[in-house]
């Protein structure tokens, strides 16, 4: 098993340093310092508490992909591009990714939606190549290091979340290479190809129609392209990522290109993980979370409003799916985003599941009928304490300064502004990470009794519940999509799982 994080820089952690005077005075690209951390990157050297955190990931995955293909949109997924598990890893680490993402079940870090690459295209080379599962947990905290690392040098920008699609081409460049053992030169150029052409969603799609389900198609066959180009021997540009003309000038309206090498091999992005327990995106969490804890007070009596106060982040996701709601016709994606029906429906119900986003449950009139009495407020505190923690943007604009402020000013406009974080360069220790999406829920019932309930971080969202319990919270995930309890057990020992033991596991996880 791995060791705690020693006090001086373990040997993947000085290759960045090595890379710089391999060069003399001028520093070394960031993707050439980068790739060289990541190729050395062994299990010994990562802390034990940061491989229990991506053994929980993996669990955690699976139930996504499990739940992917429990909806009747996998159905379609499959008939176009085959099983989870095929013979050619590439095509099964598309499917892969695309069966944990869409539903917004997918685990999520500071910053992106990482598990779709990071996860998925480890979980294909490992079941593809008969790898154990050391090898798979490298590989996924390599991708989740790489590809975190790239998300926040952009996250000042136009794209965030799953529209930030870049993360994929990281991850699963990273995943692929870690898994195959490739040196440092080729993640460099497989880096420098991938980034050579990132994808730029096209927001109306993504949320008015069903391209949402292959999202991350796109960005992990790019990835698989570029690495397979680069073991052809053809070479990517070293200085991708900071170049006047390169990814972070196109694709960051404040670059933040230092966080990119920052404390590697001695601060871990992977702590900032944040494990979804149910579908729908990342602002209607904390509310969901109320509205089951106020179910059981409510006894169905007829209820006469509902209100949620919200941070800016929330009321901002609802706004871009606002245009698309169309009742019992509203696109999946759309709904994934409003805050109304996920929160009339664990009113109703006392859960929220895969089948709530599907036929027939879209359908029931008594929930949307209670969706139009649910009336999202702004909260000034809520909004405070989201820049305040680390995720989903908070330590991206600590770290930025003004500037980060002007951007969040052009963004969210002035009254938001001023509810942001001191530009005090913030921290790269992700030891304490916390992600703050607050709600609280009030329900006024016909007959004039009121019940409120509020919460800051939603349960599975990083900070210190989700340390002491994230091994309970993904073992619930799992069984909760219909897996076995024995593979999720044996899973919880990925580290010391042999390649053909795990071989057998992974096809018994997603069957």
């Amino acid at each position: 098993m791995s060791g705690p994080l020693a006090e001086e820089p373990s040997e993947s952690s000085t290759v960045g340093a090595r890379a710089r005077e391999d060069l003399g005075a001028e520093p070394a690209p960031l993707v050439t310092v980068l790739s060289a951390w990541a190729a050395e990157l062994r299990l010994d050297n990562v802390p034990e508490r940061v491989v229990a955190l991506a053994t929980s990931q993996v669990i955690a995955q699976l139930a996504a992909i499990r739940a992917g293909l429990r909806h009747s949109a996998g159905t379609k997924l499959v008939r176009a591009f085959g099983p989870p598990l095929q013979s050619d890893p590439r095509r099964s680490a598309a499917v892969l990714a695309m069966l944990g993402s869409w539903l917004n079940l997918d685990d999520t870090a500071y910053a992106g939606h990482l598990a779709p690459s990071t996860v998925a295209v480890p979980l294909a080379y490992a079941h593809a190549g008969r790898r154990d599962g050391r090898t798979l947990l490298t590989a996924v905290i390599a991708a989740n290091e790489c590809a975190a690392r790239i998300t926040a040098a952009a996250t000042l920008g136009p794209l965030r979340g799953q529209s930030a699609l870049h993360t994929h081409l990281a991850g699963a460049v990273a995943g692929r290479l870690s898994s195959e053992g490739a040196p440092a030169r080729r993640w460099a150029d497989a880096f420098g190809l991938a980034f050579a052409s990132p994808p730029w969603p096209v927001m109306h799609a993504f949320l008015g129609g069903d391209a949402k389900f292959v999202h991350v198609l796109a960005p992990v066959r790019s990835a698989m392209d570029a690495c397979d180009a680069a073991y052809a021997g053809l070479t990517g540009m070293p200085d991708i990522m900071e170049h006047a003309h390169g990814f972070l000038a196109r694709f960051a309206t404040v670059p933040l290109p230092e966080v990119i090498t920052a404390g590697l091999g001695l601060h871990w992005h992977t702590e900032t993980l944040s494990f979804k327990v149910r579908p729908g995106g990342p602002g209607i969490d904390a509310a969901v979370d109320c509205a089951l804890e106020l179910h059981p007070l409510l006894g169905g009596a007829p209820i006469a409003e509902v209100e949620v106060g919200a941070s800016a982040y929330t009321l901002f996701a609802g706004r871009q799916a606002a245009r698309y709601l169309a009742g019992p016709r509203t696109p999946i994606s759309a709904l994934l985003l409003s805050t109304a029906y996920p929160v009339a429906t664990a009113l109703l119900t006392g859960d929220l599941t895969v089948e709530d986003f599907d036929l027939p449950a879209m359908r029931d009139p008594a929930r949307w009928a209670l969706a139009d009495r649910v009336r999202l407020v702004h909260d000034p505190r809520m909004t405070s304490a989201l820049f305040g923690s680390v995720a989903p943007f908070g330590a991206a604009l600590r770290q930025a300064g003004e500037p980060g402020l002007a951007w969040l000013r052009d963004f969210a406009g002035d009254q938001v502004a001023i509810l942001g974080p001191p530009g005090d360069g913030g921290s790269h220790d992700f030891t304490s990470a916390s992600k703050a999406t607050p709600a609280r829920v009030t329900v006024r019932l016909v007959d004039g009794r009121t019940f409120s309930r509020e919460r800051d971080i939603p349960i599975g969202s990083a900070g210190p519940d989700t340390r002491r319990r994230h091994r309970q919270l993904v073992r619930e995930k799992f069984l909760a999509q219909g897996g076995e309890p024995a593979v999720a057990d044996e899973l919880n020992g990925l580290a010391e799982l042999p390649a053909e033991r795990l071989n057998r596991l992974l096809a018994d996880a997603l069957r």
